[in-house]
């Protein structure tokens, strides 16, 4: 039987709402200011997400797994979804620093494992800032395996300004469409080894994220161009708070090294700029040397490491 405090219980939800959000918001700055960590919970789609689900909409998984003692919430395990069925399912969560040690992010986990193999999941990663002691702790506990890192970087508004945003000529950028989708899955697969599976020709592919859709989310993807040809791409995305993030940018192969992942850098960066953000912030794979140096170059410096882990 697992230890707990007086008053305690669970609640399992699909979606958050705008309090849940307050909720797990202020229990992510208590934890992070504690433990001087950074925690990855994507709370700003999710709850654009949220709001833009039609009321008619079924949705029968569990993504928020929150533990409360009376009202206050003092545990939390979140599942992210990226990228479709066929990638790997992302979790991280925490617990409240007066709480710890009586079993509570166990029980959490253990839910969450049962959610994900229900769902047949493609995969389990569970992130953790390398900071963190307790969280590295766990993992290594459970035995669960290292697989990559990622750097988080913010922008530093003085260096950019200095930075040379010249454009190469013929470049431009259009907002992506849902007949975008394959090419979007294409270059994912290219830049960041996400696999394709071999789908049945008659059947739809319901494994592919439509553009217009994950716009309603905030995410928006816009394709760069050059005489009329594809040649990269970047996802931009705005939260509540005021943060733009700069996701998925990619220069296809054979239009490396001609500075256009600079040039649809800096679109990311001024388009978020015009949209009012008040930091501008991105991650990036730690062994992805030649990207890192392109964002140390325009500005970003590195703010914290979140490591990925595997769950068996």
């Amino acid at each position: 039987m697992i230890k707990t405090v007086e008053g305690a219980y669970l609640k399992l939800k699909s979606n958050l709402d705008q309090k849940d959000y307050e909720l797990i918001h202020m229990l992510e700055i208590q934890c992070a200011q504690n433990d001087q960590v950074t925690l990855k919970l994507e709370l700003d789609y999710k709850l654009s997400d949220a709001k833009n689900r039609t009321a008619d909409t079924v949705i029968s998984d569990i993504n928020e797994f929150m533990y409360f003692n009376g009202e206050e919430l003092i545990g939390y395990i979140g599942i992210c979804s990226f990228g479709g069925i066929t990638q790997p399912l992302e979790i991280t969560g925490m617990v409240h620093p007066k709480y710890r040690r009586q079993g509570i992010f166990s029980k959490l986990m253990e839910l969450v494992i049962e959610e994900c193999r229900r769902r047949d999941a493609e995969g389990i990663l569970a992130l953790c800032d390398k900071k963190s002691i307790s969280g590295q702790g766990f993992l290594k506990k459970i035995s669960a395996v290292y697989k990559f890192s990622e750097f988080e970087m913010y922008l530093n508004h003085k260096s950019y300004e200095k930075v040379e945003k010249q454009r190469p000529s013929g470049i431009t950028f259009r907002k992506a469409v849902n007949a975008d989708a394959t090419e979007i899955t294409r270059q994912n697969m290219i830049y960041f080894g996400d696999d394709l599976e071999e789908e049945n020709e008659d059947s739809e592919d319901s494994s592919i994220l439509l553009p217009e859709e994950e716009e309603k989310r905030g995410m928006t993807i816009y394709i760069a161009e050059k005489e009329e040809k594809v040649i990269g791409k970047v996802n931009l995305q705005m939260s509540d708070s005021g943060t733009g993030g700069i996701y998925g940018l990619g220069v296809l192969p054979e239009f490396r090294g001609k500075g256009f992942g600079r040039a649809i850098l800096t679109f990311g960066v001024e388009k978020l700029k015009d949209a009012n953000a008040t930091e501008v912030m991105l991650q990036v794979a730690a062994e992805n040397g030649t990207a890192l140096n392109l964002y140390k170059s325009c500005g970003f410096q590195e703010t914290s490491v979140m490591d990925y882990f595997e769950l068996k």
